[in-house]
């Protein structure tokens, strides 16, 4: 189990230093940032200051280098010290990057791991729900429903939802509550958000968890259980369940970036100062710290994420050998 930690450890910080340079000399290497910087009426003298106080005078690779180290020991510029880990200050606020993503953190974690929530219980229950009763009524519909709702868009969905429940009067407009303050607050703030996020992962899961349950069902061990008199139930959650939960969890690691992506829809679409809001505002105004920062920072995070999930499998499956 180390072996194969370090071995994914050492493959994502050679894939986010490779990330990192790509993206830079993309960003930087095409124009000049300190025009970006220095907004409207701009003139000569402030473009030179700007270049001196970012350090942009200086040769791009040393511009890098200072970039990527400053993330580990901290960076001096001119208008003080960047403590580490520093990803340079915004063009737009003059903040420093990481203490802004910092303070949006919580409102995207708090929207990503409860949608994952949301969708995971309602899909994977409703599919095995849908397995168990194979071929009924029940089966049928929840089938036909998990399609019908693969097919909706959050950027669609969301203004619905907004007009039904928001702006009729029946429940407060979503914002983010501290967890630790306002427990009550904050669920019932993301309720909404939650759910409409979670609404296309929730019809993949469902016919997803749905077929391997019914491969599962099939296989030598749950018939030898079967055979030897065990009750239905306990063989079905038992054996069946344990064994279909490989190929979720393995498109759950995959499906990290698309949740951060719908995380990102789902801020535009109700209003929260979360970090995919950030990126969209960055990206608007051109301030290229704070794009930098934010996609180093959430490819840091789905790299975590998978590896914790490749980690998972062998406590998941036994048969699984991570060598």
């Amino acid at each position: 189990m180390l072996p194969f930690l370090f071995r994914r450890t050492f493959g994502a910080i050679v894939t986010l230093i490779l990330l990192s340079a790509v993206t830079f000399f993309v960003f930087f290497a095409v124009g000049d940032p300190a025009l970006m910087a220095c907004g409207k009426n701009c003139t000569a003298d402030n473009i030179a200051l700007i270049h001196q106080n970012l350090g942009l005078d200086k040769p791009l690779p040393t511009q890098y280098w200072d970039f990527l180290s400053g993330i580990f020991v901290g960076r001096d510029y001119s208008i003080g010290h960047c403590g580490a880990p520093c990803f340079g200050y915004s063009f737009a606020t003059k903040q420093d990057v990481w203490s802004t993503m910092i303070d949006r953190l919580p409102t995207t974690a708090s929207l990503a791991l409860g949608g994952a929530v949301a969708f995971l219980v309602i899909g994977i229950g409703a599919g095995l729900l849908a397995a168990w009763k194979r071929g009924t009524f029940l089966d049928k519909a929840v089938t036909s429903i998990s399609m019908v709702l693969s097919s909706v868009q959050i950027y669609i969905l969301g203004p619905i939802v907004l007009g039904i429940f928001v702006y009729s009067g029946i429940m407060d407009s979503p914002k983010y509550v501290d967890l630790t303050s306002n427990p009550a607050g904050w669920f019932m703030g993301l309720l909404l958000p939650w759910l409409v996020m979670s609404t296309i992962f929730t019809a993949q899961y469902t016919r997803m968890s749905r077929s391997t349950m019914i491969e599962q069902l099939q296989e030598e061990h749950v018939r030898t259980a079967k055979a030897k008199g065990m009750p239905a139930r306990y063989v079905f959650l038992r054996y069946a369940w344990r064994g279909s939960l490989i190929p979720i969890v393995t498109i759950l690691g995959m499906d990290l970036s698309s949740l951060f992506g719908g995380a990102m829809i789902t801020e535009f679409t109700f209003s929260l100062a979360g970090i995919g809001r950030l990126a969209i505002d960055s990206v608007t105004t051109l301030d290229l710290p704070m794009v930098l920062g934010v996609m180093l920072f959430s490819a840091a995070l789905i790299l975590v994420f998978n590896i914790i999930v490749d980690a998972a499998y062998a406590f998941i499956d036994p048969r699984v050998r991570l060598s």
